[in-house]
């Protein structure tokens, strides 16, 4: 499945939480969670572009299914 170009860093951080993940701090406009060893780090813009989002998805070991079920 192609990854989405429109997602913006506030709905990634909803989907995470929702998969369980833990917020844990903020450093500048970044929001690190964190669940069992997985640290995923997710920037907060106004859209995430593809490469970021493939790296956010590859920390927190999840498909784009399950970031879009989530969503």
């Amino acid at each position: 499945m192609k990854l989405p170009r429109d997602l913006s860093g506030d709905e990634v951080c909803r989907a995470l939480k929702r998969l369980g993940f833990e917020f844990v701090r903020q450093t500048g406009s970044h929001r690190h969670y964190v669940k069992d060893s997985l640290h995923p780090c997710v920037p907060m813009h106004c859209e995430i572009k593809p490469k970021t989002l493939q790296s956010i998805l590859k920390q927190a070991e999840i498909t784009v299914e399950e970031l879009l079920d989530k969503l």
